[in-house]
């Protein structure tokens, strides 16, 4: 417990009291948006066995997701498109979904913890290497967004099942490639990903 308060304890003993979580899910895929979830959790909460959503099994983040919404003051997500990512490219399209994420918070925080990326905004903010795993905060952020893009990936696999998007969420997997090497691309894809760039320009 101690670990994963130690910022937000900071925080607290210094008079801040509305701290939100940032962090985001989908860098990596060819497929889908980038999705960033911004929660701000009341002063003092601890939540029991609470990690990084990629330590987490489905089961369990499906379990933390509804203590997270019950439990949150404010909850904002960020999706940005593939369009957009192909546009300004996936460094620039995390940092717009993560300050969507926080636009669309309901109360404004008074600091903001982020998982790794340095953020430009009037809030004041403390970035993390491996925060999802070191705050309580970002670790619910991470949790909002994987869950949230998953269920993503679910509604795509219910209509075009033979890609396997339930299985592989849109990362580039060797079942995923073979898949869009035997269908071809479906809108969704993001077009400056390798090895998508390279389909494309056979088209």
């Amino acid at each position: 417990m101690d670990d994963l308060l130690k910022y937000e304890r900071d925080l607290y003993e210094s008079g801040i009291n509305l701290i939100a979580g940032v962090d985001e899910v989908g860098r990596g895929p060819l497929y889908g948006p980038v999705v960033a979830a911004a929660v701000i959790l009341p002063k003092d909460t601890f939540i029991e066995g609470l990690t990084d959503s990629k330590k987490l099994s489905e089961k369990k983040r499906n379990y933390y997701y509804k203590i997270i919404n019950d439990v949150a003051l404010s909850i904002g997500i960020g999706i940005i498109d593939e369009k957009k990512i192909d546009e300004v490219n996936i460094y620039e399209a995390t940092k717009l979904a993560m300050k969507d994420a926080i636009n669309k918070l309901k109360i404004k925080p008074e600091h903001i913890l982020i998982d790794a990326m340095p953020l430009d905004i009037s809030i004041p903010t403390t970035s993390i290497i491996k925060g999802d795993s070191l705050s309580l905060s970002i670790a619910a952020a991470s949790v909002i967004a994987k869950v949230t893009r998953d269920s993503m990936m679910y509604e795509i696999d219910k209509i075009h099942p033979e890609y396997g998007f339930k299985n592989h969420k849109g990362y580039p997997t060797k079942e995923h490639i073979k898949n869009i090497e035997k269908y071809g691309l479906i809108d969704g894809y993001r077009k400056s990903y390798s090895p998508i760039k390279e389909m494309v320009k056979e088209d």
